[in-house]
């Protein structure tokens, strides 16, 4: 529990690395009460945020020119965190295959980065095995630490509705997952400073991972019976 008390005494600082509409509410949430680094690649992004300017319209241009957060696309700032937060997006390849390029470019980053003592947390949407069986050997690897002994693991999908201005990030119960039971403390309450709805602590990684797979699966699944729907009905001239 140390990391998670170094955090609220401000004397670690939480990064969130991939600033677009889910990693920016993010940042700006967790800067309301603890130190925040914002790293994104995108040199443009990054300095329009610095100028208080919100390209991605989901926190607003009043909030970013009030935040404390840090932007920046210096990767060795990150260094300065020990607890990381991967937040970038999961396109899709042409053959409909998951196109994880920006998780292992985000995580090749975070392991140059990495230091003693750290925890990673991915918000990416991946499918269930990812994070252990991709991630970890990418981090190991590249930082020369070793998991579980030099760094921990969590998992905590992103549930935010972009353009949706009821339910927010802090209104919306956060599904947090860890790769051991001190670690999934810690995730949880990180997750608690901001989260207004509450934690949900899933049983492993691998189960918040499919928790995600299953939440986008029925989001689909509905749009497209209404499309459906809608097609029948116009066809029926209702």
């Amino acid at each position: 529990m140390n990391l998670y008390n170094d955090i609220l005494k401000r004397d670690e600082k939480i990064s969130v690395v991939g600033l677009g509409y889910v990693g920016i509410p993010l940042a700006v949430e967790f800067a309301k009460h603890v130190n925040v680094i914002g790293f994104d690649i995108n040199e443009e992004k990054v300095n329009s945020y610095i100028n208080g300017v919100d390209v991605t319209k989901e926190v607003g241009d009043c909030e970013l020119k009030n935040t404390t957060v840090e932007f920046t696309n210096d990767e060795s700032k990150l260094k300065e965190a020990k607890f990381h937060i991967v937040a970038v997006p999961t396109p899709i390849n042409s053959d409909k295959t998951p196109d994880l390029k920006p998780v292992i470019g985000a995580t090749e980053t975070v392991a140059r980065n990495l230091t003693k003592g750290s925890v990673i947390v991915y918000e990416s949407t991946v499918y269930p095995g990812t994070t252990e069986d991709i991630c970890i050997p990418i981090l190991e690897k590249i930082s020369g630490l070793k998991y579980g002994q030099d760094f921990k693991i969590g998992y905590s999908p992103e549930r935010i509705n972009p353009g949706d201005k009821v339910n927010r990030l802090t209104t919306i119960v956060k599904i947090v997952s860890g790769c051991d039971d001190e670690t999934l403390d810690i995730v949880a309450k990180v997750y608690e400073i901001i989260i207004e709805a509450g934690v949900y602590r899933a049983e492993s990684i691998k189960v918040a991972e499919a928790a995600k797979v299953i939440e986008n699966s029925q989001r689909d699944i509905n749009i497209a019976f209404m499309n459906e729907l809608a097609m029948v009905f116009n066809k029926m001239d209702y």
